[in-house]
């Protein structure tokens, strides 16, 4: 293959470089679309000091809460605290840094750290304490504040199908801030179901484009679900 080529063939290999102290943004919405093994990777590796930018920090023993027993994760920048009890623990003890950012700031902050925005104004959060400290403007007669975009020195990302140069597609709902992380992470590291030869993917179902990939792993993934609700048949 050309030097286009992002395959890996270790998570040893696709998470090379991951240090102390480094800021990981994680693609993912609570179970759904997460880079599990990758975390796992994470896990083994015994990183610590990490900041961690995702929706949510998974649940107790799965997802990014594998990292939250050993204290590898200081700090997490995330939009709700979830089916998590360590998490929750940890934070309202003081023991974990938590800096909650509503939604659509946390994918925008995502999406402008990928496209070289430092700073943008939202009018989420004026008025309440995700405002504190920071600079406000009005435009047009409606109040802004300013929030600061994110680069991670790690983006880890979970897709459905992949060819080898690491353009991405990505499945349904799993979709959701993966697309945004793989933008905004100097090291882009993806793990998908499947990779396919370049040529084999349509260019229309393209969800984010080779460039913005470093390293591509295959895999398997338990895909748990976070909650289940069920009836009786025939109700």
């Amino acid at each position: 293959m050309s030097g286009f080529d992002k395959v890996v063939h270790s998570y040893e290999e696709a998470m090379a470089g991951l240090t102390d102290n480094m800021t990981i943004i994680a693609g993912g919405f609570g179970l759904c679309g997460i880079p599990e093994n990758l975390i796992s990777e994470i896990k083994h590796k015994g990183t610590r000091g990490l900041t961690l930018v995702s929706n949510n920090c998974g649940v107790d023993g799965f997802g990014l809460g594998l990292l939250l027993p050993d204290r590898q994760i200081s700090k997490i920048i995330a939009s709700y605290v979830g089916e998590n009890a360590e998490f929750e623990r940890q934070m309202m003890s003081g023991e974990l840094s938590v800096e909650l950012t509503p939604q659509g700031t946390l994918a925008e902050k995502m999406r402008a750290g990928g496209a070289g925005i430092p700073a943008f104004y939202t009018a989420t959060g004026v008025g309440t304490p995700v405002a504190e400290g920071k600079d406000e403007r009005q435009f047009n007669g409606r109040d802004y504040i300013l929030e600061e975009a994110i680069v991670g020195d790690f983006a880890i990302v979970k897709a459905w199908k992949a060819d080898r140069y690491g353009n991405l597609v990505f499945r349904k709902t799993a979709r959701n801030f993966n697309p945004l992380a793989a933008t905004a992470g100097k090291i882009t590291v993806v793990e998908v179901e499947e990779i396919v030869e370049p040529g084999q993917l349509d260019p229309d179902e393209i969800h984010t484009p080779g460039i913005y990939v470093n390293r591509l792993i295959q895999s398997t993934f338990e895909k748990r679900i976070e909650q289940r609700t069920t009836r009786p048949a025939g109700e």
